[in-house]
């Protein structure tokens, strides 16, 4: 949690936070909702409005009583500059304070330079999308990365990709903040899309939500009390790897018949060129123009969808895997909703609907009861929608003020004795000299 020493700071922190997350609002309603005095909201508002962090944006429609002045945060004050990257592209974007894409740089991900080259495009790319948006750096509130692998959030390490075999334990926002000296949060792809879609997609805002991302690996966003869930060691909502074949194939994490294994998209165009191959007829083929090393896990999902029989049959697979795992998933956190990754919508809403029946078949009645499935809304912009939000969030975070001196002081001298006392209990030799 952040810290600040004056009341004055926090107080304005509340106000910009609550606008953030609920505005616009009247004057009135955030006296309702803070309970800070009328004088320390008069002048809170007052400062933000000449600093041009709120805006005024008309009046409220209440039928009875004075019809209040609206405030509204003002979300040009400020900017974002965002960064997602996989073993294809890196995209780079500018975003506000809502957060909404401003600016976009594409590039072709460079594999071949290792560590040092992809670092480097990585922050050249962010610089070419804040050159185009012809920002004042000092606009910059943040930056966010979504990375495409393991991430220690805590550390802002990328512990390691599955997809990119030379991506271990990279200090990313160390480097980043050293580049640009400003905050940075580094996030998983995963879980910033899931955040993105809990918050401005088809997750609703719900409390309890799993989303799954989809692709040669299969990921679980997993929402709890409205948080995105990391684990003790940052790898929660790894559901690609849950076992399904005690002898299936083997896996990218070194076990075999893992989920992903099965039927992540890599399986199922595997499956789908092996079968055109030993001469099964296959619109998959017509939609790779006629190369078999053409055919995706997406070709397939798009010749299922036109009643392609070889691919039906490859798909029905991947609804009953998949649907058993997300049954693990809803039976172990209980959901209100499901949102799976928005390529999948490419095999149609009866792709949807039979997820939907494999999980109410498989998962505790209870759990199913009120349980909603939906296609994820925010399609290809989710990463980055999510990795401002990261940032974002962090930014409005209503801070604690810091305890007086003599309470931090207490807290020292209550650690030392409580050493001492371990020490008295434990030991018998000479007191040490850290604790004398």
């Amino acid at each position: 949690m952040k810290h600040v020493s004056e009341k004055k700071e926090r107080d304005r922190s509340v106000v910009e936070a609550l606008l953030w997350r609920y505005g616009p609002m009247s004057r009135a309603e955030i006296r309702q909702l803070t309970q800070l005095r009328w004088s320390v909201i008069s002048g809170t508002v007052k400062e933000l409005l000449r600093e041009q962090k709120l805006r005024e944006v008309g009046r409220s429609t209440n039928p009875l009583g004075r019809k209040q002045v609206l405030l509204r945060l003002n979300e040009e004050h400020r900017f974002i500059a965002v960064v997602k990257f996989d073993l294809e592209k890196v995209v780079a974007a500018v975003t506000n304070l809502r957060p909404q894409i401003k600016t976009r740089v594409t590039e072709s991900t460079c594999i071949h330079g290792g560590v040092d080259g992809l670092v480097q495009q990585l922050l050249s790319t962010v610089q070419a999308a804040i050159q185009e948006s012809h920002l004042a750096p000092e606009k910059l509130a943040g930056i966010g990365i979504a990375d495409p692998g393991l991430v220690n959030v805590r550390e802002g390490i990328s512990v390691l990709s599955s997809t990119l075999d030379f991506w271990r334990d990279v200090p990313l926002r160390k480097i980043f903040e050293d580049q640009f000296k400003i905050p940075v949060m580094l996030e998983s792809d995963t879980r910033a899309e899931a955040l993105a879609e809990r918050v401005l997609g088809a997750g609703g805002n719900a409390e309890e939500m799993i989303f799954i991302d989809y692709g040669t690996g299969i990921g679980a966003g997993i929402a709890v009390q409205g948080k995105i869930l990391h684990g003790n060691d940052w790898v929660a909502g790894e559901v690609g790897h849950i076992p399904m074949l005690e002898n299936g194939p083997p896996c990218s994490c070194g076990s075999f018949g893992c989920l992903e294994a099965l039927v992540g998209a890599s399986a199922l165009a595997t499956r789908c060129r092996k079968a055109v191959q030993e001469g099964s007829k296959s619109r998959a083929l017509e939609l790779a123009n006629g190369k078999v090393g053409n055919i995706t896990g997406w070709t397939v999902l798009q010749a299922a969808k036109l009643g392609d029989k070889t691919c039906i049959a490859i798909i029905e697979d991947l609804v009953k895997y998949l649907g058993l795992g997300i049954s693990t998933l809803v039976n172990l956190f209980n959901p209100s909703v499901v949102v799976l990754d928005h390529r999948l919508s490419m095999a149609g809403q009866g792709f949807l609907d039979q997820i939907a029946w494999v999980v109410k078949k498989q998962a505790l009645g209870p759990s199913t009861a009120n349980l909603e499935f939906r296609f994820a809304k925010l399609g290809s912009d989710a990463a980055l929608l999510g990795a401002a939000l990261n940032v974002l969030q962090r930014t409005f975070e209503i801070p604690a003020l810091k305890p007086p001196h003599f309470m931090v002081e207490r807290s020292v001298i209550d650690d030392v004795a409580a050493q001492r006392r371990a020490w008295a209990n434990n030991s018998t030799g000479a007191l040490p000299d850290a604790l004398r």
